[in-house]
């Protein structure tokens, strides 16, 4: 029994004729082409995860930049 009540048979004639019908070429293609656009989704939610700490961090920067400056501008006064 395989996916959904299809047999590993069944699996095996269909695989063959995608081969058939497409050719090794265009299913390596196909294949490279999909794993080079997951990999650039990879990347891109890495780099925007990073954008975001670095927005957090400057965040909390400005924060406690904010709350010396208040600390100081009460023992002027």
């Amino acid at each position: 029994m395989g996916l959904g009540g299809i047999s590993i048979w069944q699996l095996l004639i269909i695989l063959a004729i995608i081969v058939l019908l497409f050719g090794t070429k265009k299913l390596r293609g196909i294949g490279s082409d999909l794993g080079g656009a997951v990999k650039g989704f990879k990347k891109a939610m890495s780099d925007e995860d990073k954008a975001s700490a670095q927005l957090m961090e400057q965040k909390q920067q400005e924060k406690e930049n904010t709350a010396e400056q208040e600390k100081k501008d009460k023992d002027k006064v």
